[in-house]
């Protein structure tokens, strides 16, 4: 497996395993294979300064979710509802994750 390639997508529910947010269960709004990272829903919040624009014309500090460590988080099984380490099959030409919990189809 090459070091840019992630077993957790954009739209998967996810558990923080580690940090400040420890214990939130939350959707993937974006993922970075990249520099390894994800951005969570409502995980990792910090404020910033924003100046003035077309779309925000008043401005001010606006509170935004920070790119996390993809090995900060656990996918969260669908079918047996619990964070679960991913596994991969590969069934004719494509790859289908796993659980490695309950052994179902993820995809």
């Amino acid at each position: 497996m090459s070091i840019n390639k992630m077993k957790i997508k954009k739209g998967d529910t996810v558990e923080v395993i580690s940090g400040k947010d420890k214990g939130v269960k939350s959707v993937v709004m974006r993922a970075i294979p990249s520099s390894r990272r994800v951005v969570v829903e409502k995980v990792a919040i910090a404020k910033k300064a924003r100046r003035p624009t077309r779309e925000n014309p008043s401005g001010g500090i606006m509170q935004i979710e920070k790119p996390i460590h993809v090995s900060t988080v656990m996918l969260v099984c669908p079918k047996c509802n619990a964070a679960t380490r991913v596994g991969l099959k590969v069934e004719k030409d494509s790859k289908i994750r796993i659980c490695k919990t309950c052994g179902k189809e993820i995809d």
